[in-house]
C-alpha cells in the first residue's frame, strides 16, 4: 500500500491548498489518500469541499462505511444520489446497510479477498433511459444521433460513405447541466452497454499501474462492443502535460491518448463499435492532443437547460410531493441559465420552507407557485461562475472557433 507521504500526495495536497474549490483535483487527492489507507484524511477532505459534490459525498460514504459509522455512510450515500443520480450504486448501498444490520459481514468482506470481490458492482451498465427522457437539448440529441445512433441503426450507409462506427466526442459546459446523464442516456438509446470510469477507478500510487488499469477498460468495452466507454472529468485524466510537474501523470496521459488512437479515428478491427465519450467542465485544462482529429474528434457544448428542458425537470423534481396549482411555466421562465442541480436545488428549498411550515400547523402545506419562486430569489444559478470563467478563454483562447459555441449562447442571453 502506498503511503499517505508519498510526493505524489504532496503535490496533490499542495494543490488543493492552492485551489480549494477545484472539485477534480479535491477528489483526486481524496481517492489517493483513500487507496494510501489515510481514510480520516480523506474523509476531512472530501467534507472539507466548499460546495456540496455527488462525487465526494460517495467517497465520504465508503470512507465512513471502512471506519465504521455506518448510519452516516447511509445518509451521506444517499445524499449523494439525490445530487447526481448517475452515481447511484445498488451493490455500495446494499453492502453498507446489510453491515449496519450485522457488523460481521464487513469482516467476512475484510478477511475474504473473493467476498470483497464479490460484491463489487460489475463494470458495464444496460441504461434504460433514452434521448426522450434528456429535457429539452433538441439541438444536442440530433447530434449524438446522427453521431452515434444512426450509424450503429444503418452501419451499410455509414460505410458506403467511409464512416465507421465508433469514435470519440467530448462533452463540455457548466456542472449540473446533465452530461453524465446524456451520456448514459446516449448509450440506452442505443440499446449498447454503458462503461463510465472514474478517476478513482484509475488513479493508482504504483507506477505503471494507472496505465494498465486505464487500458484494462478500453479492452473491456472492445470486448463487449458495441460499446460507449464514458470518462467523467476527463480534464483530470487527460490534463495538459504542459502544466503537469509529475513524470507518472504524462505517461498516464500517453496511454489515454494511445488508446484513443483507432477508436477515435472511427474504429478498426477490435475498435470497431466502441465509443468513447468524456464530459468535462475545463475543456481549457484537457491537454490539446485529446481534441486532434482521430481522437475527440467531435466536442459539443452542453449549456443550461432551455425553457421546454426546465419545465420538464421542475415537473420531474416535483412529482411525488405535494403540490396544488404549480404554474411550472412560470418558474421556469424565472429560472433562466440555471442548472439541472440548480432547479433541484430550488424544488428541495421550497419543499424545506414547507415543511417548516407543516410542523407549526401539524398539516401537510403543499407546494405552490409562489413558494417555489420564493426559493428561485434564493437560489442563485451556479451558471454564471462558469461562464464568468469561460468568457476569457472563449473570448481569448479560441483556437480553430473551438468555443463559439459559448460565444454565441453567452451573447444570446447577454452574458457579457
Amino acid at each position: 500500500m502506498a503511503h499517505p507521504d508519498d510526493p505524489e500526495v504532496a503535490a496533490l495536497r499542495e494543490a488543493v491548498a492552492a485551489l480549494p474549490g477545484n472539485l477534480p483535483l479535491r477528489r483526486q487527492l481524496c481517492a489517493a489518500l483513500e487507496r494510501a489507507g489515510a481514510i480520516e484524511e480523506a474523509l476531512a477532505t472530501a467534507q472539507a469541499a466548499p460546495v456540496q459534490d455527488g462525487a465526494l459525498l460517495l467517497l465520504s460514504a465508503r470512507c465512513l462505511y471502512e471506519l465504521g459509522r455506518y448510519a452516516e455512510a447511509l445518509q451521506s450515500y444517499d445524499r449523494a444520489v439525490a445530487l447526481d443520480v448517475s452515481l447511484a450504486d445498488a451493490a455500495l448501498r446494499e453492502r453498507i446497510a446489510s453491515t449496519q444490520a450485522n457488523p460481521r459481514a464487513r469482516l467476512r468482506l475484510v478477511a475474504d479477498p473473493q467476498a470483497r470481490a464479490a460484491s463489487e458492482p460489475p463494470e458495464a451498465e444496460s441504461p434504460r433511459l433514452t434521448l426522450a427522457d434528456v429535457g429539452g437539448l433538441e439541438d444536442i440529441k440530433e447530434k449524438i444521433r446522427l453521431r452515434v445512433i444512426h450509424p450503429l441503426r444503418r452501419p451499410d450507409l455509414y460505410r458506403a460513405y467511409g464512416k465507421k462506427i465508433g469514435g470519440g466526442l467530448l462533452l463540455y459546459g457548466p456542472p449540473g447541466c446533465g452530461k453524465t446523464f446524456l451520456a448514459r442516456a446516449t448509450a440506452g438509446e442505443a440499446g449498447i452497454r454503458f462503461f463510465s470510469v472514474g478517476i478513482e477507478e484509475v488513479l493508482d500510487m504504483w507506477i505503471g499501474q494507472s496505465e494498465k488499469r486505464l487500458h484494462a477498460h478500453f479492452q473491456a468495452a472492445r470486448q463487449q462492443a458495441p460499446a460507449i466507454l464514458f470518462f467523467d472529468e476527463v480534464d483530470a485524466l487527460g490534463g495538459r502535460r504542459s502544466a503537469i510537474r509529475h513524470e507518472s501523470y504524462r505517461m498516464l496521459v500517453a496511454q489515454f491518448l494511445a488508446d484513443l488512437d483507432g477508436i477515435g479515428a472511427g474504429g478498426r478491427g477490435q475498435d470497431e463499435g466502441v465509443l468513447v465519450m468524456g464530459a468535462t467542465n475545463a475543456p481549457w485544462d484537457v491537454d490539446p492532443a485529446f481534441r486532434r482529429p482521430g481522437r475527440f474528434s467531435d466536442v459539443l457544448f452542453v449549456p443550461p437547460p432551455d425553457l421546454r428542458g426546465r419545465v420538464e425537470i421542475l415537473k420531474l423534481k416535483l412529482r411525488g410531493r405535494p403540490a396544488e396549482g404549480v404554474d411550472v411555466a412560470e418558474v421556469a421562465r424565472a429560472t433562466e441559465l440555471y442548472s439541472g442541480a440548480d432547479l433541484e436545488h430550488v424544488v428541495e428549498s421550497a419543499a424545506e420552507a414547507a415543511l417548516e411550515q407543516s410542523l407549526r400547523t401539524g398539516q401537510v402545506q403543499p407546494l405552490r407557485t409562489a413558494d417555489l419562486l420564493a426559493a428561485v430569489r434564493r437560489v442563485r444559478p451556479s451558471t454564471l461562475e462558469w461562464f464568468a470563467s469561460a468568457r476569457s478563454f472563449a473570448t481569448y483562447a479560441n483556437e480553430g472557433g473551438q468555443y463559439n459555441d459559448v460565444l454565441d449562447y453567452m451573447r444570446r442571453h447577454r452574458l457579457g
